[in-house]
């Protein structure tokens, strides 16, 4: 304590910024956590789509309102761009977004959240095939485990018994969204903008919600959708607010303080905090082929993220 009595201003704001940002990298998997639940708990209250077209709406005004001035100075670009915001809205907004909740109508969030755990990996592979960066070993054999997860898990452990297992549609859908997950994020790399985290977020948001749009409206023009009601409504807000804007704000903040590495690895407890609370919450049971394949899952991507990348030039 009397150290940092004489420590500059600035050194002192750093370090209580350490310390914040340490404890807000914990709640980023909780709260894209809660996406997970709302999956499981939407069959009945909301379609898949309007529920997405509902979030993405709220969470698109929330952020343009706090971006407003960005995207009006970046307007012409983001006009001459716009079918690059409406491809990552179709990746991160409605496969990544409306096919999660399509897969709770009949997998478990447990199963949702340990697929995805295998989207880091796909976008490590990516980037050696699309983008031609370096790949060791080490990180190969890290992709090979993440993979045995994933099957694993699809395949409820039934290894013996491959060519029998029936696959809940669920498993594939979200198996679809790692994969689009994977494409989103490689597209940004691809596709680099001087605007800030805040703002890009906004315009893809928008270009997702033209996408939904049609999907949506389909919806609701079918005899069996349920009716948009408080219950629906409450769900949109809650996704909007929590896995959407707050989850990608924390995560960009604490990104700045503590280095992408270190928070993109919490992410990974996921599946840890989906698995309890899919237990709590849900009443889901756990299963030897949950932690089975969350093991091979985690153990995969932390063998990819270990390995240090040599600096660009």
């Amino acid at each position: 304590m009397q150290k940092d009595l004489w420590m500059p201003t600035e050194a002192l704001q750093l370090k209580a910024k350490t310390r914040i940002a340490l404890c807000l990298m914990w709640f980023i998997p909780l709260l894209w956590t809660v996406n997970m639940v709302v999956a499981r708990q939407a069959p009945g209250v909301v379609s898949p789509h309007v529920l997405a077209l509902g979030r993405w709406v709220i969470a698109g005004l929330i952020l343009a309102m706090v971006s407003r001035q960005e995207l009006w100075q970046n307007r012409h670009t983001l006009r001459a761009q716009v079918w690059r915001y409406i491809a990552l809205g179709a990746c991160g907004m409605w496969i990544c977004g409306a096919w999660v909740y399509l897969a709770g109508e009949s997998t478990v969030a447990l199963n949702i959240s340990l697929i995805y755990a295998s989207s880091p990996v796909m976008i490590a592979v990516g980037s050696v095939l699309w983008l031609g960066e370096r790949f060791s070993k080490r990180q190969a054999f890290g992709v090979m485990l993440a993979l045995m997860g994933v099957v694993h898990v699809v395949v409820k452990g039934e290894w013996q018994h491959l060519s029998q297992v029936k696959l809940v549609p669920g498993d594939l859908w979200i198996v679809a969204a790692a994969i689009s997950w994977a494409a989103y994020a490689l597209l940004q790399k691809r596709w680099p903008t001087a605007m800030s985290a805040t703002a890009q977020l906004a315009a893809i948001c928008w270009g997702g919600v033209v996408v939904l749009v049609p999907f949506a409206a389909w919806e609701l023009l079918q005899a069996d959708t349920p009716t948009v009601g408080h219950h629906a409504l409450l769900m949109m807000v809650f996704v909007a607010l929590l896995p959407g804007v707050g989850a990608y704000w924390i995560y960009g903040w604490t990104q700045k303080i503590l280095g992408a590495s270190r928070v993109a690895m919490t992410l990974y407890l996921g599946p840890l905090y989906t698995a309890v609370i899919g237990w709590w919450v849900l009443g889901e049971p756990l299963g030897l082929h949950h932690l089975a394949g969350g093991l091979f899952i985690l153990s995969g991507v932390g063998l990819v993220l270990a390995v240090k990348q040599p600096p660009t030039s």
